[in-house]
C-alpha cells in the first residue's frame, strides 16, 4: 500500500479538526482566510482591521461576519461576496490608496499600516504598497472549512437558489454559475446541448471558488510555477521581470507532487508512531496532575510560610506599641509632677501662700524650728526655677524604627525561585579575534536583573592543581548578547552564560564551542565604483550585499543568440586594500545563486578584467574556474595575482589540483563540496597563500599560492542570478571607522 492510499484509509473524521479551523485573531472559524508570506492563514477581515487604523471608518462592516450557516449563534449580517471583496482588494482600498467606500471622500487620503505581526509566528508581515491585494485566499482551507461546516449543521440543507417557494433541497451546486441548485432547476438552466450545459458542478455548497488561481501582482495572469525561495505560487510574469526574477521556481505540477509526497509522508510518519504519541500524552497528563498537585502543595506552604511572618511582625508590633505606652504614661506622670511644683512658686499657690504665713510668727524658737526646713525648699525651688530643665523629654527617638535594611531583605526575598537558563543562539553568534556571542533568554514570566558570559581557551596545559583552563567572566550584561574581545587566533574557545534574578543565579547553559579563525578580521564593504556594473549589480545601501540580475541590455540582445552561452562574469571588489599582513574575512552566498566566484585579486589583475572583459562561454578561460575542463591542471603551479573558488547552485567545486587533505584526489565526489552556510577567506600576504575555509566549523576546503606583488583586494564574481552577503560583524567592523 502506498503513502496516498494509506492515509486515505485512515482519514480523520471532519469533526475532529476544529482546532485547526480557527483563526488565531478572532478565535471564530476561518471567514474567507488569506495566506500570508510565513504561510500562516488569516481571516479576511482579521488582515483588514490589522491594516485600518479607523475601525469605524471600514468599507462595509458587513464583511466581519462568517458564511451563513456556519455553527453556533451569530448575530451578524451577511458577508459581501467574494467577488466584491476581492475587487475591493484588487483596487488597493486595503492598501495605502484612498477609500471609495461610503463614508470616504474619493482622493482622500487616511495613514494606515502595512506591516503587523503574524499571529502564529509573532514575525512581521509587511504588505508594501500592495496591502492586502499581494495575498492568496486559501481556498483549500475554505473548502475545508465549508466541508466541517455541513456536519456540523447535519440536518440543516442547502437549498435550491432557483426555486420558487417552497424551496426544494439542493442537489448540486455549478461552479461556472455560482449557484445551488435542485434536480430540476439544474436541468432547465443546463439545458443540453448548450454552453452551459459544460459547467462544472459539485455536491451542494456554500463555497464557490474560482477554477483557475490568478496570480494577485498581475491580475490577468495564471499562476503555474512555484517559487522556491517565497514558498508561494506565481506566474509568468512574476519570473521574467518581477520581483521573482532572480528566484528558483519550479512547475506547478512538480511542486505539487513534490509537496504532496512530502506531506503524505509526514502523516504517514505521524499516523505510525500513534502508540509513542498517546504514550507521550499520558506521560504529558501524568505530568500535569503532579505540577497541579505539587503546585498547590507549594502554595500551602508558602502560605503558612507568610502567616508566621505576619504572625511575627504582629508579636513585635504589639511588644513594640506597649512600650510605647509605657514611657509615654511614665513621662506624662513625671511632667505633670514638675507641674504641680511649678505651681507652688505663684503668689497665691501653696508654697509661698505657706511661706508668708509662718513670716507671721512671732515665736522665735518655733519660727526658727518651721523656718529651717521652709527655707530649703524655697531655695530648691529658686534654684529649679533660674536652672530650669524639664524632667521628661517629649521626643520618642528610641523608639523610631529604621526598618530599610529589613525592607531590603524581604525585596531580595525570591519568590520566584532560581530563573532557568538561558541558550547561545549559534545561528546568530560570530566568533573572530573579537567574539559577538548572543543569547535566548528562557521563557519565564519574571525578568531577569541580567546575565554573565563566561569563556575559556581549550587545549591550554595547565598545572592539575589549578584544575585546567579557568573561565574568565564577562561583567553583567543587561541585554541579549555581548562582545568578547581580544581572542587568539586559531583557537578553540568554550562559552557559556547565566541569568542573575535578586541574587539568585541560574544554572549554566550549554557549552558551546567556537574555533576562531587564523588571523584578525578584515572589515570592508562592497566598492561601488571600480568597474562596479550598476546595470547587473544591485548593492544594498550599506554596500554589504551584492545581487546579479540580468540587464536590460542583455534581454535586448537575447534574439541574436541562437546558441550557446556568451554571459560575461561581472565583478565585484572590496574598498579596502590589502598590502601586509594576514586578514580574514567571511560571507554567505544564496543557496540559489547559479555562479559566483570568491577569492582574492590583484589590483593588475583587476585593471585587466575591468579593461578587457571576458565571456564565459567555456570556462577554460581561468585556470580555477572550478569546472573539469582540465586546464587549470597545466597551469595550477604559475603563480598569479588572484585566485578564484568556484561556488554555484549549491555546492563548491574543488580544483583538481588541491593540495587540501580533505579534498585529495582526482575523484569528482571529493572535488564537489555542499556549500557552507558561511565561507572564510585567509590571506597570508608575507606567504602569497590564500586559503578557503567552511566558516562554521573552520574546515580547510582549499588553499593555493597567489602573487601578492600589488595590493590585493577581496573579489567576487557573479553570472545569472546570485547574491552575495557580507557577515555583519566584518561590515560592521568596515562601518564603524566611517
Amino acid at each position: 500500500m502506498n503513502f496516498f492510499n494509506y492515509v486515505s484509509s485512515t482519514l480523520v473524521p471532519i469533526k475532529n479538526i476544529e482546532r485547526e479551523l480557527i483563526c488565531p485573531i478572532c478565535k471564530e472559524l476561518f471567514t474567507h482566510p488569506l495566506i500570508l508570506p510565513c504561510q500562516h492563514s488569516v481571516c479576511h477581515k482579521c488582515v483588514r482591521e490589522l491594516l485600518l487604523l479607523n475601525h469605524e471608518d471600514s468599507f462595509d462592516a458587513g464583511s466581519e461576519c462568517s458564511l451563513p450557516g456556519s455553527p453556533g449563534p451569530r448575530s451578524r449580517v451577511p458577508s459581501p461576496s467574494m467577488e466584491r471583496l476581492d475587487r475591493l482588494a484588487r483596487s488597493g482600498a486595503f492598501g495605502f490608496g484612498s477609500m471609495s467606500s461610503p463614508g470616504w471622500r474619493r482622493g482622500s487620503v487616511t495613514p494606515r499600516i502595512t506591516t503587523f505581526p503574524c499571529p502564529g509566528c509573532q514575525h512581521d508581515v509587511d504588505l508594501g504598497e500592495r496591502g492586502m491585494s499581494m495575498l492568496f485566499r486559501n481556498f483549500t482551507l475554505e473548502s475545508i472549512v465549508e466541508r466541517y461546516r455541513q456536519a456540523a449543521r447535519a440536518a440543516v440543507a442547502i437549498m435550491c437558489n432557483m426555486c420558487k417557494p417552497p424551496q426544494q433541497e439542493a442537489t448540486k451546486s455549478c461552479m461556472d454559475c455560482k449557484a445551488s441548485y435542485c434536480n430540476e432547476c439544474f436541468k432547465f438552466h443546463h439545458p443540453w446541448g448548450t454552453p452551459k450545459a459544460q459547467h462544472e458542478y459539485v455536491g451542494p455548497t456554500m463555497n464557490f471558488r474560482p477554477k483557475v488561481l490568478m496570480c494577485p501582482e498581475h491580475e490577468m495572469e495564471k499562476v503555474n510555477m512555484y517559487c522556491e525561495v517565497c514558498r508561494r505560487p506565481v506566474c509568468h510574469l512574476c519570473k521574467l521581470g518581477g520581483s521573482h526574477a532572480n528566484h528558483k521556481v519550479t512547475t506547478m505540477s512538480s511542486a505539487y507532487k513534490i509537496l504532496k509526497e512530502k506531506l503524505s509522508k509526514a502523516i504517514h510518519y505521524l499516523i505510525s508512531k500513534e502508540d509513542q504519541v498517546k504514550t507521550q500524552i499520558s506521560h504529558l497528563e501524568v505530568l500535569i496532575n503532579e505540577t497541579e498537585e505539587k503546585g498547590q502543595l507549594v502554595e500551602r506552604r508558602t502560605d503558612e510560610n507568610f502567616e508566621r511572618l505576619f504572625e511575627t511582625l504582629q508579636e513585635r508590633k504589639f511588644e513594640m506599641l506597649r512600650s510605647i505606652e509605657q514611657s509615654r504614661m511614665r513621662r506624662l506622670d513625671q511632667l505633670r509632677g514638675q507641674v504641680d511644683e511649678y505651681q507652688g512658686m505663684l503668689e497665691n499657690s501653696g508654697l509661698v501662700g505657706y511661706a508668708q504665713e509662718v513670716l507671721k510668727e512671732t515665736d522665735q524658737s518655733c519660727f526658727v524650728q518651721t523656718a529651717k526646713q521652709l527655707h530649703t525648699r524655697i531655695a530648691k525651688s529658686t534654684e529649679s526655677l533660674r536652672t530650669f530643665h524639664p524632667v521628661a523629654d517629649p521626643s520618642f527617638d528610641e523608639f523610631v524604627l529604621d526598618t530599610s535594611r529589613e525592607e531590603t531583605l524581604l525585596k531580595e526575598l525570591c519568590f520566584g525561585g532560581v530563573p532557568d537558563p538561558p541558550i547561545i543562539d549559534l545561528s546568530r553568534s560570530r566568533v573572530y579575534n573579537e567574539g559577538l556571542v548572543c543569547w535566548q533568554l528562557a521563557e519565564d514570566t519574571l525578568a531577569t536583573d541580567h546575565q554573565v558570559l563566561e569563556y575559556r581557551k581549550l587545549g591550554v596545559e595547565q598545572d592539575e592543581e589549578e584544575g585546567g583552563s579557568r573561565w574568565r567572566p564577562t561583567v553583567p550584561v543587561y541585554g541579549p548578547s555581548t562582545v568578547v574581545c581580544d581572542l587568539e587566533a586559531n583557537s578553540l574557545y568554550s562559552f557559556r552564560v547565566r541569568s542573575c534574578r535578586n541574587s539568585f543565579y541560574s544554572p549554566y547553559s550549554p557549552e558551546v564551542t567556537f574555533h576562531t579563525p587564523p588571523a584578525p578580521v578584515f572589515g570592508f564593504l562592497f566598492n561601488d565604483k571600480c568597474g562596479f556594473s550598476s546595470e547587473r549589480l544591485t548593492l544594498s545601501k550599506l554596500r554589504d550585499s551584492v545581487e546579479s540580475a540580468a540587464g536590460m541590455a542583455f534581454l535586448l540582445a537575447a534574439e541574436r543568440v541562437q546558441t550557446g552561452s556568451y554571459m560575461g562574469l561581472d565583478y565585484i571588489i572590496g574598498d579596502t586594500g590589502i598590502s601586509q599582513g594576514r586578514h580574514y574575512w567571511a560571507f554567505r552566498v544564496e543557496s540559489h545563486s547559479y555562479l559566483v566566484k570568491v577569492g582574492v585579486a590583484s589590483d593588475s589583475k583587476l585593471l585587466e578584467w575591468i579593461h578587457n572583459p571576458r565571456d564565459t562561454s567555456s570556462p577554460r578561460y581561468d585556470h580555477d574556474s572550478g569546472h573539469d575542463s582540465g586546464s587549470e591542471d597545466t597551469c595550477y603551479d604559475l603563480s598569479q595575482p588572484f585566485t578564484l573558488l568556484t561556488v554555484g547552485m549549491g555546492k563548491v567545486f574543488i580544483p583538481k589540483a588541491s593540495i587540501s587533505s580533505a579534498t585529495a584526489g582526482n575523484d569528482h565526489g571529493n572535488r564537489v563540496l555542499p556549500m557552507p552556510q558561511r565561507i572564510g577567506v585567509y590571506l597570508d600576504y608575507e606567504a602569497g597563500r590564500v586559503y578557503f575555509y567552511d566558516a562554521n566549523t573552520m574546515r580547510c576546503l582549499y588553499e593555493r599560492q597567489v602573487d601578492c606583488t600589488g595590493t590585493m583586494y577581496p573579489a567576487f564574481g557573479l553570472m545569472g542570478s546570485g547574491k552575495v552577503h557580507l557577515e555583519e560583524f566584518i561590515a560592521a567592523k568596515r562601518l564603524s571607522y566611517m
